[in-house]
């Protein structure tokens, strides 16, 4: 069976039932049979879903009630693609090639690139999901010492927030699992993990327009809206580097993605993305965010003795990264289903001790390895050959 689409996908999927849950997954790809990364997966009339990984794969339960309901895809470049849910699991051939998107917008702007990025934060709380929602998150985070990856830790968190205008209230985390612990230098964040990804979204800040260059990258399109892709760099109040790139919709000013870097200290440094998709209102809301954060820490008498016994040698300062990679996998907008059950606390993501279950872990609606996952356990596990699935089993 054929679809006569100007947006294709190409899906390899597999359906598995479980506890009446029915999971879809596949991968989607563009003509050139390259994965398209990060595009935003689900039913938008339930706000169901998930973004596929940097290769293009999603996988995402449905209950039988959701047979009957659309399966919506959308991707920066690409028309938006809507399929039922019963129609997608019954292609035949589940292969459709996806084509770009081409956008109308002419290179001659009306207004300048410094226009475009203050109309966009001047409707950023119009354009997005401010009323309070709770966001169901999955939050994963890499410990990295001497540039090897030495411990992993995932949560999975109800987020209780506003939307990029305000600030997220609260959070309760209902779920919890590590890896073996290779750590030596032990460190330790004074919040949790969560947090510092609020802090650091530049969209959460009083962005100072004027403080950057802005030029323009190029033009692309989202769910039928040009939308135009604009970098901005400069120096802040210390006289550090920074960068921001923003892809900008033409007509509303929604911003859609963001990529930022930024060297705050000698020695330190910082880059991540954060990624929005929209709901049944068509307001943005966080979908997808990665960050590394990349530091030195001073080599104690305890640090440095650990150094000689393994062989090594002693030095004045170990690398030490965080890498962060975090999925919102459904978001809940009636405060009346909020779930407030869980642990809360500022401290360390480590700190928080919740008893491991596995089939929790088992049935949720894991989101495909992506390779900046794949990249970070493949080091943990080579450490001493040790899969991460049993060093979940043997370290919770």
């Amino acid at each position: 069976m054929r679809y006569n689409l100007t947006l294709f996908l190409l899906v390899f999927s597999s359906l598995i039932y479980s506890q009446n849950k029915t999971v879809v997954e596949g991968v989607i790809v563009d003509e050139y049979n390259y994965g398209v990364p990060y595009a935003a997966i689900g039913i938008l009339s339930k706000n169901l879903g998930t973004s596929s990984n940097d290769e293009g794969a999603f996988y995402f339960l449905v209950s039988d009630k959701e047979l009957n309901d659309v399966l919506e895809i959308s991707s920066i470049g690409f028309k938006t693609f809507k399929i039922s849910i019963k129609d997608y699991i019954s292609l035949n051939e589940k292969k459709i090639v996806l084509e770009e998107n081409v956008t109308e917008l002419s290179d001659v702007l009306v207004k300048s690139n410094e226009d475009y990025v203050r109309l966009a934060l001047k409707n950023l709380k119009e354009n997005t999901l401010n009323k309070p929602h709770q966001l169901k998150v999955l939050y994963r985070r890499w410990s990295v010492e001497d540039n090897i990856c030495r411990y992993y830790i995932e949560h999975f968190i109800n987020v209780n927030d506003r939307g990029p205008y305000s600030n997220i209230s609260d959070f309760n985390i209902t779920q919890t699992r590590n890896s073996a612990d290779y750590r030596f230098v032990n460190n330790e964040q004074k919040l949790h993990a969560l947090r510092y990804m609020e802090w650091n979204n530049p969209l959460r800040k009083s962005i100072s327009v004027r403080s950057y260059k802005w030029r323009k990258l190029g033009v692309s399109n989202y769910d039928g809206e040009d939308v135009i892709i604009l970098n901005g760099t400069g120096l802040d109040d210390r006289g550090n580097e920074r960068s921001l790139k923003l892809f900008i919709g033409f007509d509303t000013y929604s911003i859609y993605k963001l990529e930022f870097s930024k060297v705050p200290l000698t020695g330190k440094s910082m880059d991540g993305i954060y990624v929005y998709k929209k709901n049944l209102d068509g307001k943005l809301y966080l979908s997808y965010h990665n960050r590394e954060y990349k530091a030195f820490v001073k080599v104690t008498e305890r640090i440095k003795n650990l150094l000689l016994q393994s062989g090594q040698r002693s030095r004045k300062y170990i690398p030490m990264d965080y890498r962060h990679e975090v999925f919102v996998i459904g978001v809940e907008e009636d405060k009346k289903m909020f779930d407030y059950t869980g642990m809360t606390g500022q401290k360390d993501m480590t700190l928080f001790k919740i008893p491991y279950d596995l089939n929790f872990w088992k049935n949720i609606s894991l989101p495909p390895e992506t390779k900046f996952y794949k990249e970070n356990i493949s080091e943990l596990e080579s450490l001493y050959g040790v899969p991460i699935e049993t060093q979940f089993e043997y370290s919770n």
